[in-house]
Parts: C-alpha cells; structure tokens; sequence
C-alpha cells in the first residue's frame, strides 16, 4: 500500500527530499559519473552503482549539490576532508557546470554554475508540463466524511472531509486512480431519536415551513428528543429507579426502540418517514459539501450494508479464524497479537458494527478492486480500525495489506470565540458563515476591493474565508490535535491561506501590467542568491506532492506552498521593479520566475480544495 508518513523509511524520504525529483536526478547525473571516473583515476577503485548520492546543500553552507563522502572514504584511504578535498578539485578541473567548493567534515559541497540552473529553469520548469505526475496505475480509495443522518455536518466533519479531500486529489496529483467514497450512518436508535421526535413535537413542520435546512431541522428534533429523555429519566429516579434504570426504562428509549424494531422488520409507515426525514437531511449535506467544495464518486448507505459480514463470519468460523462460544456467540481471539477476544456475532445471530464494516471492506473491494484503501476517521477509533484489519488479514483477504487508517485529532475552538446553533457544538454551516464573514471584515478594512463589483467582492469574500479554513486545518500534521482561530487564521501576513492567495493575486498583477508571455531566456542573466534559491525551491514542487502523498498529509504540501510564497515575497522586494527592468532578458527570467510561482501557487491550493483569486 501507499506508505504512511512512520512507515516511509528515512532513506526513501531522504532521497526524495534531497533529489526533489526523478528528473532532477537524472539531471545532476552528470555530476555522479564525473565522480565515479574521479575515484577512478584518484584511486584505482570502482565504486558500487548507488554508492555515490547527492543530496541538496543545507542552507548555511555555499553550494547547492552535496555528496557524502564518507562511503568513499575505504576506498581513499585517506580522512574525509582530504577525499573531499581530491574529489572537489577533480571536479572543478573538469566540469564546467562546477564553479566552486568547499568541505564541511565529510560533505563536498558544489556550487553549479549558472547556466546550469537556467537551462534547468527553462527545460524543465517553465513547460507547461512541470509537475505532472505520469499515472502509475494503481487504484486507491478514500472513505471520508461518513456522517449520522440525525444531526448536521459540525466542526469534527470539516476536518474530517478537508482531509480527506486534500489526500484523494493528492493521491490523484501523484498518478493514482482515485476514488472517494462516503459511507452515511442513515440508520440506529439515533436516526429513530429524531423520527421519534419529529412525530411527538413536530406538527408536520418541513425544511420549506420552517426556513430551516434539512439537516438543521433533524437535527432540531434530535436536541429536543434528548432533553425530553433527559426530563423522563429525572422523573424515574426521582421515584426511586437508579440512573442505569431510569436510562433503560424511560418511556421515550423503550419507544424510539420499537421504533427500530418496526423499521428493520420493514414497517411502511416507519419507512416512509424515515425517508422523508432522511431526504432532508441528504438535501442539507449537498449544500454543505458544495460550501466546502467536496465531492464524491460513490455513497455507500449503512441501511443497504448493516446485514453484511454475516457471511464473512460464515468463512471464519469454516476456517477456524473465529470460534463460536456454548451461548452460540462467535469471536476472534487475538490476544496472541497483544490486543483481546473480540466479538464478531451476537448470540441471537445479529451484527455487530464490525460484522457490518467486514462486509462492507469486502463489497468495496469487489466494487473497485482498488490496491489500497484509506479510512479517514477520528482518532477515538484507532484500535477499532487495527483489529479490523487484523481480521482481515487473518481471513487471507490479500487486500487487506493494503488497508490504511488516517486517523487525526480533535479540533478545538478558543472558548467564546463562536457559539453554536445548539449550544454544544459548532456545526459547519455556522462555522463556513463565519469564516466568510470574517473576511469580508478584514478585506474591507485593507480598503483595496472599493472598485470591485458586488458579485466580485461575495466571490472574494467566500475564497478567502474559506480558504483561511482550509489552509489553517490542512497545514498541521493529521494526528496532532488543533485549536483553530477562526479570526486569527484570516491574517494576510504569516503561514495562512489569504498570504498564499494574496501573494497569488500580486504575482497575477504583476504578470497582467508586464502583459507576460512565457518565453524561455537563451541570453546569459546574472542569478542573485534569491533567484537560485527560487529556482531550487520551486524545482521541489513534484517532489513535495509524492511525498505529501506518501504521508497521507496534506500539511507537508501546505507549508511547501507557503515557503514558495515567502520567497516569492522576499524575491520581489529584493529586485528593482519588474516592470520597469530595462535588460530584456534580466526582465523576462524575472516574469518567467514570477509565473512558474503563481501556477505551482495556484496548482497546489487547488490540491488543497483552495481557490487562489486573480486579483485581491
């Protein structure tokens, strides 16, 4: 399967961040066989294919290839400094792209000449091509979102679906047949709660009646048939019932069971309530997944997946890999793993929620027979997901290797800062209002969009507040736990979405008053250190999204992006204006630079689910 960020092995994350690309290797070859004939002719020795590597000079040394010599070191026979040394003078002798070097311990460090970074900037950077990844021919699905059809999307669903997201386009922008997939928990005793609700209270009030969306107006009832529970549960204990008691025996559980009951036995007039109620709901979510910008190529329903894995159990039991107890009972023992017994089937022959998700892993892969497939679920089920997987392995599904758990972290919100519809939690709709709020607050106070027209500025306001959201959740690595500020993550300066956006639209204008055409520079042009540094930079960008992809983590390309923005920023205060430059191909590199930043700007939030405006 794809490897996760603590599964990649630090040698293949080192060789692609120090190699940025395949093509870049290729490129600095000539480098690796000059010393290969080096060790050669300084040593009589031949030295093993993938012996030699060069990595990218750390930034306090001059130079901007290094080699690592102390794999060379028993074929000298001399100190690293001294092979280094040999070695630095052999190829500055006869290469002509090495103008320098120097020798930190072990480390030769090269400066490579000019005309080598241009001839790479035009070649390889500036076609339209750069950063397009060649499919590789595997299949890969991503199962994000899965939310309760009784209550609407809240702050835990919009990490959860920008996360999963991000990694789906990610996995595509890689070379992989994506899939997304949403598995919706549209049925149990909390569906019934608000059903039952709806029916006691509701007086046929619709989402049209009421003004409300669909999912609000569920989720309305959901609240009230708690806090009537909650009035009926007081009453038993105050009759004496303990709180166990009351909690089983509260005439409003005992009917939302019944409920349930009727609805699995195939009821009609639970049926058909249950598919008005849920129709809204369903209603409610496509608006919030348009507001996010997230989308789907299949739902899955739990009501058309519940009865699933009864057969898996069936095989289990056959294979021996489950084990039935005297109560008729079937379990999987897997204290041998270090973990423990864990039920498969109830003694009255019903499923568990993991006979459900062992069917529904298995109908999945029959539905796409994708190489891997990835849950983006909370951490609160990490060990769920790890006997899972466990199980399947077990019952030789020879998929199941290629199982993945994204499992991510809370997100906490400053006490006072936003106050949900309920009082509880922060539902999405609320969240998404505020956010464009916020910036049509703060991008009015900068008083730069007076000559925008309104339909400009609502567009405007919406990709900046929406992408400060996204930016602010995706930039931190998926497992750690958040605090998100939603007035602090709308900054125009620092690591946020409107800096990136807004260096974006600065680029855009720049580009529009040169009125740019891309055109490669065959003239020799004088590089300053930002301008090498720009190059180097922006070279990382296919290399970033492997291994943003590798790791599941949409945060490494984040802050990838956000460094190409920072540098793009100090590159423009830096030069004398652009514009106004008078040697035309100083002039034209200079554009060329600033138009490769804003398409990998641009190319990037996109993966992101991040529209970057033209102008702001």
């Amino acid at each position: 399967m794809v490897c996760s960020y603590t599964n990649v092995s630090n040698f293949l994350e080192y060789k692609i961040r120090s190699l940025y690309h395949i093509w870049l290797f290729l490129a600095m070859n000539f480098i690796i066989t000059a010393t290969h004939k080096a060790i050669k002719e300084l040593y009589n020795e031949e030295v093993a294919e993938g012996v030699i590597n060069i990595q990218d000079t750390r930034k306090e040394f001059e130079g901007q290839a290094t080699i690592v010599v102390f794999p060379i070191v028993r074929l000298s026979k001399k100190s690293p400094e001294q092979t280094a040394n040999d070695l630095g003078n052999y190829l500055l002798e006869n290469l002509k792209e090495v103008t320098a070097f120097n020798v930190v311990k072990g480390f030769l460090n090269l400066s490579i000449a000019n005309e080598y970074w241009l001839s790479l900037f035009n070649n390889e950077l500036l076609v339209p091509e750069f950063g397009a990844i060649k499919p590789n021919g595997k299949k890969v699905m991503v199962e994000y979102s899965s939310p309760n059809t009784n209550k609407p999307l809240h702050l835990g669903h919009v990490r959860n679906n920008l996360l999963g997201y991000a990694v789906a386009e990610l996995l595509k922008a890689d070379g992989y047949e994506v899939f997304k997939v949403n598995l919706v928990n549209d049925r149990g005793i909390h569906i019934c709660k608000s059903m039952l609700a709806w029916q006691k209270w509701g007086n046929e009030e619709t989402p049209q009646s009421s003004g409300l969306k669909g999912d609000h107006l569920v989720g309305k009832y959901y609240v009230i048939f708690d806090k009537e529970y909650k009035k009926e549960i007081e009453a038993l204990m105050r009759d004496g019932l303990t709180e166990d008691e009351a909690k089983k025996n509260a005439p409003l559980i005992l009917e939302a069971q019944q409920m349930l009951l009727a609805w699995e036995a195939g009821d009609d007039a639970v049926i058909s309530l249950w598919q008005k109620m849920n129709g809204w709901v369903y209603e409610g979510f496509e608006v919030t997944y348009k507001n996010l910008g997230v989308d789907f190529d299949k739902y899955y329903y739990e009501s058309n997946t519940y009865l699933l894995g009864k057969g898996t159990v069936d095989e289990g039991l056959a294979s021996g890999v489950f084990f039935k107890k005297p109560d008729g009972s079937v379990w999987i023992d897997l204290t041998a793993d270090g973990l423990d017994q864990k039920l498969v089937l109830r003694a009255d022959g019903t499923s568990v929620y993991i006979t459900q998700d062992l069917g529904t892993a298995q109908m999945k892969y029959d539905d796409f027979k994708m190489d891997e497939s990835i849950y983006v679920v909370g951490n609160e089920q990490d060990y769920h997901f790890k006997v899972l997987f466990l199980i399947l392995e077990k019952l030789g599904k020879t998929w199941a290797k290629g199982l993945y758990h994204l499992s991510y972290g809370m997100v906490d919100l400053p006490s006072g800062k936003m106050k949900s519809r309920e009082g509880t939690v922060v539902d999405a709709d609320d969240l998404i209002a505020e956010m464009v709020s916020t910036a049509k607050q703060k991008t009015e106070a900068l008083g730069k969009v007076d000559h925008f027209s309104d339909e400009e500025k609502n567009t405007l306001y919406y990709n900046i507040g929406l992408g400060a959201l996204k930016y602010f959740l995706l930039k931190v690595e998926p497992k750690k736990r958040l605090l998100f500020d939603p007035s602090e993550s709308i900054d125009f300066q620092g690591n946020t979405g409107p800096f990136i956006q807004y260096t974006h639209a600065r680029v855009k204008s720049l580009l529009n008053k040169a009125g740019y055409v891309s055109e490669p520079v065959t003239a020799p042009v004088e590089l300053s250190e930002t301008e090498l540094e720009m190059i180097l930079l922006l070279s990382k960008y296919p290399s970033e999204i492997s291994l943003a992809a590798k790791a599941y983590s949409p945060a490494s390309l984040a802050n990838y992006l956000y460094e190409v923005a920072k540098m793009f920023n100090k590159f423009y205060h830096e030069v004398p204006p652009i514009v106004k430059e008078e040697d035309a191909a100083v002039k034209q590199h200079r554009l060329n630079l600033s138009a490769v930043t804003a398409t990998i700007l641009k190319a990037g939030m996109s993966i992101l689910g991040i529209t970057v405006p033209e102008r702001m």
